[in-house]
């Protein structure tokens, strides 16, 4: 699947192009393709800071021995306070750092519904065919479809906010299995970006889409990720006598 932007003319129709087919690995020959998606980032409110890059032999390049997220962190301790819409600070950072890849971080303007992919896929069709409106989604190579929305805001009472982990707590795993809902206090890569091994994070909706209400489509991801774990397990029970 691919965005369409209708035509556009100047940065959309840059923009257009990309997200009609443009890989990350490409951005690092086309330095204004990379930032016109970053830039585009920003425009539509996505706080970015650096991140780190693959290395050679799939290593992080922050050197860290045995960096449990290669690639997939940012390069500042203070990412949070560092993220920022502000044009010309990320124009410097894509221009002094030409590998980096950039994190968005999560729970001030947007939240990112994380799925794994066959599970996003499925859940992405229904959602479409319903008429919902989705927003911007990006797919990463290593097997998860991220569901850009708005945030859920600051609640008035401060005991309505949960810390935000990587993944679901183990006492909500029957309700939200696979589900990851990164919001704040937490971040995610914002393409294009690049993975070890090749692997890459992309558009397949670009950000021409308004970012929507999460709610709007947790009913339908959850579905699908019980579904998607449901027929993991049955596979794994399947599989269960031949390894005894």
């Amino acid at each position: 699947m691919s965005a369409e932007s209708g035509g556009r003319t100047g940065l959309q129709g840059k923009l257009s192009q990309w997200l009609r087919g443009r890989r990350p690995k490409e951005a690092a020959a086309d330095v204004g393709g990379r930032e016109a998606l970053l830039l585009a980032a920003a425009s539509a409110g996505l706080p970015l800071a650096p991140a780190a890059h693959p290395a050679p032999g799939y290593r992080c390049s922050c050197d860290r021995v045995g960096c449990p997220t290669p690639a997939r962190h940012p390069v500042s301790f203070a990412w949070q306070t560092q993220s920022t819409t502000d044009r010309g600070q990320i124009e410097r950072w894509a221009r002094h750092q030409p590998q980096a890849n950039f994190i968005t971080a999560t729970g001030m303007v947007h939240d990112v519904l994380d799925v794994p992919l066959e599970a996003g896929r499925e859940a992405l069709e229904r959602l479409l065919g319903s008429g919902i409106e989705v927003g911007p989604v990006a797919e990463s190579d290593d097997g998860r479809l991220l569901f850009f929305t708005l945030t859920r805001g600051t609640p008035e009472d401060e005991d309505e906010w949960w810390p935000c982990e990587l993944d679901c707590h183990p006492e909500t795993a029957d309700e939200h299995p696979g589900l990851r809902w990164h919001c704040r206090g937490s971040y995610v890569l914002v393409p294009p970006a690049r993975l070890p091994g090749d692997q890459a994070v992309h558009w397949v909706r670009g950000l021409e889409h308004p970012l929507p209400d999460p709610l709007s489509l947790l009913e339908v991801l959850t579905d699908a990720c019980s579904r998607y774990v449901g027929e993991e397990l049955d596979h794994e029970n399947a599989a269960w006598p031949l390894r005894r």
